[in-house]
C-alpha cells in the first residue's frame, strides 16, 4: 500500500485525527454514498462505538459527525461558520446538504454513545444511517477511524488492498527494503520517496502541496505562539506556549543562559501547535493531531536555530518523514486507540528524527537509525488523556518527543549508521505491545493519568 506525504500530513481540525478529521470525512463519504441511491432519505443519525464514545465528547467527535453530516470538511473548514451551523442544527433539527436537501437530524437522539463492546473491527467505530419519513433506516454503513485521518468501511477493512494505480519505481515496504535500494540506487530516501510520489503527481503538484503543508504548520507555531488565555473543556489548562516564548525572548543573549534552554524552545514550539489542536483550530495530521507538534517543532528548531538551514529543504525534511510514518503506519500502527500513545507521539518522534538526521545530511542508514532510536524510547507509552481531552499529558507530550527526536537525530550522525535494533524490529515491538496493551490504557480515558488526577 503506498501512503503519500499527503497521506501523513493532512490539513485538518483539532483536535484528533481520529476523532474529529476521520468522523467528518466518513460522513462525507456516507452522503456522497446516499447521493447515489435510487431513492430518496429523510433523515440522518450516527453511533458512536469504542474510544469514539468513551472520549467522544472531550475530543470534538459528536461535532465532527454532526459537521460532517451537514457538509463540512477538514481541509476547508471554517470555524466561524461552523459554530454558527451547529447553533442553528441543535436549535431547527435538520441539516441541509447539497445534493440531498433538508434532513431532520435531531443531535440530542439522532446522535448516540454506544458505551458497549466497541465494533469488531477497530477501536474507533461508528456507524451511519439513513432514515425515511417514518424514521425507518433505509441505508446503513459502518466506517472506522484508524488514526491520522484514515477511514474505511467494514467492508474495505477485511479486504484485499486495491492495486496499485501507480508502477512506483522504489516500492519498499520494510526499511530493510528502503535501504537496500537506497544503497542499489545510490538515492537519499527523500529522492526515493520523491521519485514514487511522481509517479502519482507532477512536481509542481508535489511541491505546491508541501509548502502548503509547511506554510500551515508554521501558521499554527505562530497563533501558538501568539495566544493566551485557558484552553476549552472544563480542565481550566492555561496556554503556556506564549508566556514562555517571551521569557526565553527576554532572556536572548544573556550571559547566564544555561545550553539546556534551547530544549525550551523546542518545547515551546510543539506546545503551540499543541495548543491550537486542543483549542480546536487548523493544524496538520503528523501523523495524527494528538503528535501534531512534534514534526513541526524539530523543522522550527532546525530553522531558526540550527546554522546553514533553509526552507528550501523542508520538502526533503517532509518527504523523509512521511517514509518512516508509512512504514510504522502500514506494518504497526499510528492510532492511539490501536496502540497507545507509542503510536502517535512515538511515530512522530521517529518522523521527525528522520526528517532532522536528513536534511543534516545524514547517509540512509544514520535516517534509518535516528528514526530507530526515537520510536524505540516510546515503546510501552500509553494513550490516557484526562477528562478525554487532548490536553494533558498531550500538549507537554509533543514537547519531549520533539526533543527526543532532535536528541535521536544528533546520536544517530554521531555514528556511521549501524546498530543494533533495526527500525523494522522496533516497529513491530511496537505493535506487539500496543496488542498486549489494556484497553483501559488506548484513549479510552479508563486508566492511566486519565484516573489520577488532583482531587483539589
Amino acid at each position: 500500500m503506498f501512503l503519500s506525504v499527503f497521506d501523513m500530513f493532512k490539513i485538518g481540525i483539532g483536535p484528533s485525527s481520529s476523532h474529529t478529521i476521520g468522523p467528518m470525512i466518513a460522513a462525507a463519504r456516507f452522503l456522497d454514498h446516499l447521493r447515489g441511491l435510487p431513492f430518496g432519505v429523510a433523515g440522518l443519525r450516527a453511533s458512536l462505538h469504542g474510544s469514539l464514545a468513551f472520549t467522544g465528547v472531550g475530543h470534538a467527535t459528536d461535532r465532527a459527525v454532526i459537521l460532517g453530516l451537514a457538509g463540512f470538511v477538514p481541509s476547508a473548514y471554517d470555524a466561524t461558520r461552523a459554530e454558527a451551523e451547529l447553533l442553528r442544527i441543535k436549535a431547527e433539527g435538520h441539516v441541509e446538504v447539497e445534493g440531498l436537501g433538508t434532513l431532520r437530524f435531531l443531535p440530542d437522539t439522532d446522535l448516540v454513545f454506544d458505551y458497549g463492546a466497541p465494533l469488531p473491527g477497530h477501536a474507533n467505530g461508528l456507524r451511519l444511517m439513513a432514515t425515511d419519513a417514518q424514521g425507518d433506516v433505509i441505508a446503513q454503513e459502518t466506517y472506522y477511524s484508524i488514526g491520522g485521518g484514515f477511514v474505511v468501511t467494514e467492508a474495505e477493512l477485511g479486504a484485499e488492498p486495491p492495486a496499485p494505480a501507480a508502477t512506483f519505481p522504489h516500492p519498499f515496504a520494510t526499511a530493510a527494503e528502503m535501504l537496500q535500494m537506497a544503497r542499489a540506487s545510490g538515492k537519499s530516501i527523500a529522492q526515493m520517496k520523491r521519485a514514487n510520489e511522481l509517479a502519482l503527481m507532477g512536481p509542481n503538484a508535489l511541491d505546491d502541496g508541501m509548502r502548503r503543508i509547511w506554510a500551515v504548520m508554521r501558521a499554527c507555531i505562530d497563533r501558538g505562539l501568539e495566544t493566551g488565555g485557558t484552553l476549552p473543556g472544563g480542565l481550566n489548562v492555561k496556554r503556556r506556549a506564549k508566556a514562555i516564548r517571551e521569557a526565553l525572548e527576554r532572556e536572548r543573549g544573556l550571559n547566564l543562559t544555561a545550553p539546556h534552554v534551547i530544549n525550551d524552545w523546542i518545547s515551546t514550539y510543539a506546545m503551540a501547535v499543541n495548543e491550537e489542536n486542543a483549542a480546536g483550530g487548523q493544524v496538520v495530521t503528523a501523523p495524527t493531531n494528538g503528535a501534531a507538534g512534534v514534526v513541526p517543532a524539530t523543522i522550527r528548531y532546525w530553522l531558526d536555530h540550527v546554522p546553514g538551514a533553509s526552507e528550501a529543504r523542508v520538502g526533503e525534511f517532509l518527504l523523509t518523514a512521511s517514509a518512516i510514518g508509512g512504514l510504522v503506519k502500514h506494518n504497526a500502527s499510528i492510532s492511539g486507540a490501536e496502540c497507545g500513545c507509542q503510536a502517535e507521539v512515538g511515530a512522530a518522534s521517529a518522523m521527525a528524527a528522520a526528517g532532522l538526521a536528513a536534511v543534516l545530511e545524514a547517509t540512509p542508514e544514520q535516517v534509518e537509525n535516528a528514526a530507530e532510536i526515537a520510536l524505540e524510547h516510546h515503546l510501552g507509552m500509553t494513550c490516557d488523556p484526562v477528562k478525554g481531552l487532548v490536553q494533558v499529558p498531550c500538549i507537554e507530550r509533543n514537547g519531549l518527543g520533539a526533543i527526543k527526536a532532535v536528541s535521536a537525530a544528533s546520536l544517530a550522525l554521531r555514528g556511521d549508521g549501524t546498530h543494533f535494533m533495526p527500525l523494522d524490529n522496533c516497529i513491530e515491538a511496537m505493535r506487539q505491545t500496543g496488542a498486549d496493551m489494556s484497553e483501559k490504557y488506548k484513549e479510552t480515558a479508563l486508566g492511566g493519568l486519565a484516573v489520577n488526577i488532583p482531587n483539589c
